[in-house]
């Protein structure tokens, strides 16, 4: 029934209340609850779909080893592209944060606090995790080549979810499912409690409920059109309707992330699977519903480059492209792997058939593959690494494996960018605390993950599940002993 909590059992009052059930909402519950508050989460979903979209993913982790962040882990967070900031008020980041102006305090960039507490608490972080019992190795992914190194917990974000959900129960934490916040309770300037359609919880505020995918208007408000060229990436995106946001928003929050952005996600639009995600495009060419390239389907690793390209094909006619690929894909080792949609591909023994089939002029598409075909220069085929292999005289070129496509049988897939998370969200501190307009802390009022704002023009790969649960447990230690 709405309202049903469970494991935990009921207490009269509350010291935290955690909205979301996804790894940022549990582990700001697990940690709040070891440091001993009495803690509630509010969660959408029924208990058997809760998680948010940790459920549904494969929680890459952007780790050397359980202890150590990548290499170019600051690097890459701080150098995404995040506009032209006003150098004056950028030369003041250079001084005592205690002297920072409010204009600065409460600007839209990335807070290279924030980012060296993800960089030093992250590998602390998962040693708490796996001591709930889970295990972090590194595991085959769909990437056929790769750009950075990963972790994996064993069992994906799903055992995120049953661990840490488990370890809220033994800790005593109540869990309403079925149970959507519509407002923030606030008293002299403190956030002091949530509204529900089932009552008050009152008790300081972790917001940890996801980022705003699942909302058409808010997608509408935010990415024009586009917005309804895309859907959320996995089943637990649907349940994210920016609430969280907009509440927080009406409190005074500032923001921060590019709120015209998502990560994108190269999906297949006939699949209902999670993550339908088609990484092997890369092999063969792009073209658009009129038979036409658009982008350099190979500019690099294809883990470090899916989500520019998926851009590019969201930009086409109707948001959709298709990869099309012949007889020569059987030559790269596991091409299989990196195609995770259940639907098969859309085969033909001839190009114009297969024009045909996927309902695209088939003059065009023969004109595009022939100019293709003859700026394809020969040469070692290295299907593992970015082997240089480019086209000569094309735009836009094809960088690396750019082989003819030629040899019957043909194959493709349509692909659509999907949604896995919004970028823009709210601005918070190195604690966790949301900040206002001013660039001050509200008062009783913590986020987590996808709802907060970190990116800008590129998702750093493998670093959303990784500060859900790093700064979900620093929300939930300080709610606990705010």
């Amino acid at each position: 029934m709405p309202g049903h909590e469970m494991p935990g059992h009921e207490r009269p009052g509350y010291d935290v209340v955690v909205v979301g059930a996804g790894v940022a909402g549990l582990t700001a519950a697990v940690a709040a609850a070891e440091a001993g508050a009495r803690v509630v989460v509010a969660e959408r979903a029924p208990s058997g779909d809760a998680g948010g979209n940790t459920r549904h993913t494969e929680a890459f982790l952007r780790m050397k080893s359980i202890d150590e962040v990548s290499d170019d882990f600051e690097e890459r967070l701080l150098g995404d592209f995040q506009g032209h900031p006003d150098p004056a008020l950028m030369v003041e980041s250079l001084r005592d944060p205690a002297s920072w102006t409010a204009p600065l305090r409460s600007m839209s960039v990335a807070d290279p606090q924030v980012v060296a507490t993800l960089a030093e608490r992250a590998g602390p972080t998962l040693r708490w995790i796996a001591g709930h019992g889970v295990r972090f190795e590194r595991l085959a992914t769909a990437f056929l080549t790769t750009s950075t190194t990963r972790l994996m917990p064993v069992g994906g974000g799903l055992a995120l979810v049953e661990a840490l959900t488990a370890a809220a129960g033994r800790l005593g934490v109540a869990f309403h499912h079925e149970t959507t916040v519509r407002e923030l309770l606030r008293e002299d300037g403190r956030v002091v409690g949530v509204r529900t359609p089932h009552g008050e919880l009152r008790g300081r505020v972790v917001l940890a409920c996801g980022g705003f995918e699942g909302n058409a208007e808010l997608t509408a408000r935010y990415f024009g059109r586009g917005g309804r060229l895309t859907r959320p990436v996995a089943r637990g995106g649907h349940y994210n309707k920016g609430e969280g946001l907009v509440m927080a928003l009406d409190a005074g929050a500032a923001t921060a992330g590019d709120f015209a952005y998502f990560h994108a996600e190269p999906v297949d639009p006939r699949s209902g699977v999670a993550e339908a995600a088609i990484f092997s495009f890369p092999y063969g060419i792009l073209v658009n519903g009129d038979g036409r390239r658009f982008t350099d389907e190979a500019p690099g690793p294809v883990d470090a480059w899916y989500e520019r390209v998926a851009r590019k094909i969201h930009a086409q006619p109707d948001g959709i492209g298709y990869a099309i690929f012949d007889a020569g894909g059987a030559d790269v080792p596991n091409l299989s792997a990196a195609v995770r949609t259940d639907q098969p591909a859309v085969t033909a023994n001839t190009l114009d058939e297969l024009a045909a089939r996927l309902e695209i002029p088939a003059d065009a598409l023969a004109e595009t593959v022939a100019e293709f075909n003859a700026a394809c220069t020969g040469g070692e085929f290295r299907p593992l690494e970015t082997d240089g292999l480019a086209t000569r005289g094309l735009v836009p070129p094809k960088s690396n494996w750019a082989r003819p496509i030629e040899r019957a049988p043909f194959h493709a897939y349509p692909i659509i960018a999907s949604n896995v998370f919004t970028f823009g969200g709210l601005k918070t501190n190195d604690r966790a605390e949301v900040l206002d307009t001013d660039g001050v802390p509200i008062p009783g009022l913590y986020a987590a993950g996808e709802l907060t704002g970190m990116y800008y023009t590129n998702y750093t790969g493998s670093t959303s599940v990784l500060r859900g649960a790093v700064f979900g447990r620093i929300a939930g230690t300080g709610a606990a002993g705010a």
